[in-house]
């Protein structure tokens, strides 16, 4: 079995083997997939981190024929950070995974990487409001992005996935896959400061999620991540008065 892991801060996975296609989420620096199938200069892989499956620019990857053994629980902090390949400098993203590093050091298939910046230990992170409001708020204003996994550009369940990651929690991809899990809780006024709040179309379909940082107010990627006021309708706009999303459930997971 081959493996895969970006040579880039955020490789795209596409639905289709083609630069035009859409892109369905990311690959984070540090992050493994499994080799699929290959198509051009393209490559379709399976994540390990959240089982996801996507098209990615072979160009942008490193290939492996064994994984490497994970020596931490530590991602990137602080908004970006500096990371260097062979020499040459690159930003990444807060909560990029690091775990692969021994000490500051990676080295793998002819590329050294090392990394001297400031970061988070997941296990020693506390899921509690002060530690979640650091970790949420500073996605605050990141452009909304579909398929986006990163600070750099963001969907409303890789922004949470993201959050949750910073704490050891692994949520699955896509907001419809992480309603199917944890607790429920019965009514608003009983959330609290990291439950998850899901909302439906239409047709009942969950399509955006975000995370309640109290009773009234929820963090999500909407046009951007941006702080709004939710009711037991759902998401009220700051700005416009608007309601944009009508609740449908809440849950919890620690």
């Amino acid at each position: 079995m081959s493996f895969v892991m970006p040579l880039v801060a955020v490789c795209p996975m596409r639905k289709e083997a083609a630069h035009r296609s859409e892109m369905v989420s990311q690959l984070l620096f540090g992050e493994l997939a499994t080799v699929l199938e290959t198509a051009g200069d393209f490559v379709r892989v399976h994540t390990l981190y959240d089982e996801y499956e996507g098209w990615c620019q072979q160009s942008q990857l490193i290939f492996m024929e064994e994984t490497p053994v994970a020596s931490s629980n530590r991602l990137s902090k602080g908004w970006s950070s500096k990371l260097e390949i062979n020499g040459n400098s690159m930003m990444i993203g807060a909560g990029t995974p690091l775990n692969l590093f021994s000490a500051n050091t990676l080295s793998v298939e002819g590329f050294h990487f090392t990394y001297d910046s400031a970061c988070w230990e997941t296990d020693k992170a506390s899921f509690a409001e002060d530690q979640l409001n650091v970790v949420a708020r500073q996605f605050l204003n990141t452009a909304y992005l579909w398929g986006g996994r990163s600070i750099f550009g963001i969907d409303c369940s890789g922004f949470v996935q993201q959050v949750f990651r910073h704490f050891g929690i692994r949520l699955p991809r896509d907001a419809y896959q992480q309603a199917a899990i944890g607790e429920t809780i019965g009514f608003l006024q009983e959330a609290h400061c990291g439950d998850l709040a899901f909302f439906d179309n239409a047709e009942g379909r969950i399509t955006h999620v975000g995370m309640m940082l109290s009773a009234d107010s929820i963090i999500h990627a909407s046009g951007q991540v941006r702080i709004d006021p939710i009711d037991n309708m759902g998401i009220v706009h700051a700005q416009s008065g608007k309601r944009t999303h009508q609740l449908r459930i809440i849950k919890r997971y620690a």
